[in-house]
């Protein structure tokens, strides 16, 4: 399945901002499944300075400063992306959990992939964490079976609520109301998964989204997605969303990954300035082919 997508991002800001620095995390990561067939990166007002590179984690970084005064900030990224999804195995025919966890601490292979058991800015593992985790995880139950319950238990317990969460609510509030949105129930999802010594990562990117028999496609109506991967031995990272109930498969374009939505966040910087800002985002996902 072949995809082009426009992510906008503007900024108005009450009073003059003199300078800006900012990162751009919304390219498209290429991998086995997913080809970048081409990319475009507009900012108005035009950079002063302007690079790419990659970040620890592999993800595609933009970055640019603009050196003189302006009230709008416009960041437009235009991707067109071919998607081929790997075939997924049984989850009932994978290790035992418990094999896995042991696999991940002690096998040298794998010593990159430990990284993602540990806590990191956002996701402190902890008794609440394991608590909610531990229904999945019956012993010798397949790794792939009891992530995918944990996929499943999340879409049933929580309540996508937009607006109940932010990006600085903690995570013991969000277990504590199950409401949020896919940034939060990926990360109660990773959280649980590490709290179980498993190692996890929060994944961000782009999903599909049709809309109802009918109607016509409302333009820049997508939004970014989140969900979770988790490491398997002898096979790799498998991603789940919890938000939807399903393994993510052709519908699901991959930007960026880390630790959680702080590693990845899609646009970040500092300003030198005062007063408020408005924030619009607009994003379309267009099926090409």
């Amino acid at each position: 399945m072949e995809y082009r997508i426009i992510h906008k991002t503007r900024y108005v800001y009450s009073e003059s901002v003199s300078l800006c620095h900012n990162e751009v995390r919304l390219i498209p990561r290429n991998l086995p499944f997913q080809t970048v067939i081409a990319r475009r990166v507009n900012v108005e007002p035009k950079p002063s300075a302007f690079g790419e590179r990659d970040d620890f984690f592999g993800n595609r970084v933009c970055y640019f400063s603009i050196e003189k005064p302006h009230k709008e900030l416009l960041v437009s990224v235009t991707s067109q992306v071919r998607v081929t999804p790997a075939a997924v195995p049984d989850p009932e025919l994978s290790l035992p959990w418990e094999d896995a966890k042991k696999r991940i601490a002690e096998d040298r292979v794998l010593a990159d992939d430990c990284q993602f058991s540990l806590d990191s800015p956002l996701i402190a593992s902890g008794k609440a964490l394991q608590d909610y985790a531990l229904p999945s995880f019956s012993p010798q139950r397949p790794l792939m079976a009891a992530a995918r319950d944990l996929m499943c238990r999340i879409h049933r317990d929580f309540e996508f609520r937009p607006g109940f969460t932010s990006v600085s609510t903690p995570l013991d509030e969000v277990l504590k109301h199950r409401r949020g949105v896919c940034q939060d129930f990926a990360h109660v999802a990773v959280g649980a998964m590490r709290s179980m010594g498993l190692a996890a990562r929060y994944v961000s990117g782009y999903l599909e989204t049709l809309p109802p028999p009918g109607q016509e496609r409302l333009q820049g109506a997508d939004v970014s997605h989140a969900w979770f991967s988790v490491c398997v031995p002898d096979y790799g990272w498998l991603d789940f969303d919890p938000t939807n109930d399903i393994i993510p498969g052709e519908q699901h374009i991959i930007t960026a990954w880390g630790r959680d939505y702080s590693d990845v966040t899609p646009l970040k910087g500092v300003i030198f300035g005062s007063g408020s800002h408005n924030l619009i985002v607009s994003v379309d996902v267009e099926r090409r082919g």
